[in-house]
């Protein structure tokens, strides 16, 4: 038996454990490998004083474990597997978004039955609250604002952004961007939460008109909320020798959202800045391989792994999952989606990203919303020139602290396994070193050391 018990910050707590456990006894129910709970408590009314899950041990290995030493064809079945399962789920019908619930367990927050309910073997299920973190994010969480049930497209497209409005009227102040690799291109000056809202008004009159007209699009689905190799438990089967995927574990914070606005290559699969990969050019291995040097080797392999990875599981969706495919190669609901993570993303003092992807959808109106759609947002020509050349600098600032990241060599959220945490904090003290000397003392010098985006800073006003 496994014992899960959520981190101090999980929010929103109760929601989150009770959302987990309906979501798995669901799919659980419906034929999937998802882990059996044996017991939970939503609350920390308990002997042990906190929320807790007591779920079956999946006895198998996680996929990471095996995931850089498979070769082609062992990668290609598990991929195979993984997108079949992934059908399945994504196939059953809800009748709203949100997130799903034991009805007894919302009658205990709201003190009468809540939701819009459904049964499933003799379980009463509903859908309730949206319980994606974004929504209830810091002080987010302390807002009256509209987290679902979403009964139509319209409604799931929406709520993030007027959540956020929300919260900048309550808690909005001026701020330098939290990104602070950036800040040199802002001037480092503090950045009104005003512009924001406006930006996320302009969002909220475009987005009655972003729903595709195909039904299947639109239609509400679950799928795992991060679907990763470390979340995927797999066995060698006794007949054919193979790797089977056994379990998917960590269902926290999972939404029941229109296929258009869940659809994508889970973040950990996907090769995107590739070309070929984003052209589903079949991955071969550099021909000169024996003859390069072992650093270069090293990154030829991680690249073929990557570009193996998203093509498989591209290919697999194709075959195996239409209605999937064709959210995910829909151009439109792409950069929908886009649109709709970039509004509903809590405040970090930055309008920037989210005003150049308004921009681009009055640029490309005919495309997303259909002819004959007039735009209702519209930006003067000098706005528009200004945007597009700060998105330049910003992508320069972006490129700057790439480098730095791959020469340290964290990953996000500058995270380092452990046993290279004392080489990478070194390492990184010299290049802020280097990095210094090469600016002539005096305020911007200043500066660059005040914002160093790998000191450590205090996160309270983003929150």
């Amino acid at each position: 038996m496994i014992a899960r018990i959520p981190y101090p910050v999980t929010q929103p707590k109760f929601y989150a454990v009770a959302s987990e456990v309906a979501t798995m006894a669901f799919l659980r129910a419906h034929g999937l490998p998802v882990p059996k709970v044996y017991g939970y408590s939503p609350t920390s009314d308990n002997a042990v004083k906190t929320e807790y899950i007591f779920m079956e041990l999946v006895k198998g290995t996680k996929l990471t474990d095996l995931w850089m030493q498979l070769k082609e064809a062992d990668l290609a079945s598990v991929l195979r597997q993984l997108v079949k399962l992934e059908s399945h789920i994504m196939s059953i019908p809800f009748p709203a978004g949100g997130s799903l619930y034991f009805v007894d367990d919302l009658e205990k927050v709201a003190g009468k039955k809540t939701g819009i309910q459904m049964s499933l073997k003799g379980e009463h299920f509903c859908i309730g609250p949206d319980v994606r973190l974004h929504m209830w994010y810091g002080r987010r969480s302390q807002l009256d604002v509209n987290r679902g049930p979403y009964e139509n497209a319209e409604a799931a497209l929406a709520a993030a952004a007027r959540k956020e409005i929300a919260y900048l009227e309550s808690f909005g102040q001026p701020l330098l961007p939290f990104q602070r690799g950036r800040r040199e291109a802002y001037k480092y000056e503090k950045q009104s939460p005003l512009d924001h809202i406006k930006n996320l008004q302009r969002y909220l009159l475009m987005a009655s008109s972003l729903i595709p007209n195909n039904r299947s699009l639109r239609a509400f689905c679950i799928r795992h909320p991060d679907l990763q190799p470390s979340n995927v438990m797999v066995s060698t089967s006794p007949d054919s020798g193979q790797l089977e995927i056994i379990g998917l574990l960590d269902w926290q914070h999972a939404p029941i959202l229109p296929r258009f606005l869940l659809a994508g290559i889970p973040d950990r699969l996907q090769n995107y800045d590739d070309p070929d990969s984003r052209n589903l050019i079949p991955p071969s291995f550099p021909p000169n391989a024996d003859n390069i040097e072992e650093s270069e080797l090293m990154e030829a392999v991680g690249l073929h792994h990557a570009r193996l990875v998203h093509f498989h599981y591209a290919k697999g969706t194709e075959e195996l999952n239409n209605l999937h495919h064709d959210a995910l190669s829909d151009s439109a609901s792409i950069f929908i989606r886009r649109l709709f993570y970039q509004a509903g993303a809590p405040w970090e003092a930055e309008t920037h990203d989210l005003k150049a992807l308004l921009v681009e959808a009055t640029e490309e109106w005919g495309k997303l919303a259909g002819t004959g759609v007039p735009c209702p947002v519209e930006f003067e020509p000098d706005d528009v020139s200004k945007t597009k050349a700060f998105s330049e600098r910003l992508q320069l600032a972006d490129e700057n602290v790439q480098n730095i990241r791959a020469m340290i060599g964290f990953e996000t959220e500058t995270w380092v396994p452990n046993d290279q945490y004392r080489k990478a904090k070194s390492f990184a003290e010299l290049v802020k070193l280097k990095v210094l000397m090469e600016i002539p003392k005096g305020e911007l010098r200043d500066k660059t050391e005040a914002n160093w985006f790998l000191d450590d800073m205090d996160e309270e006003d983003y929150i």
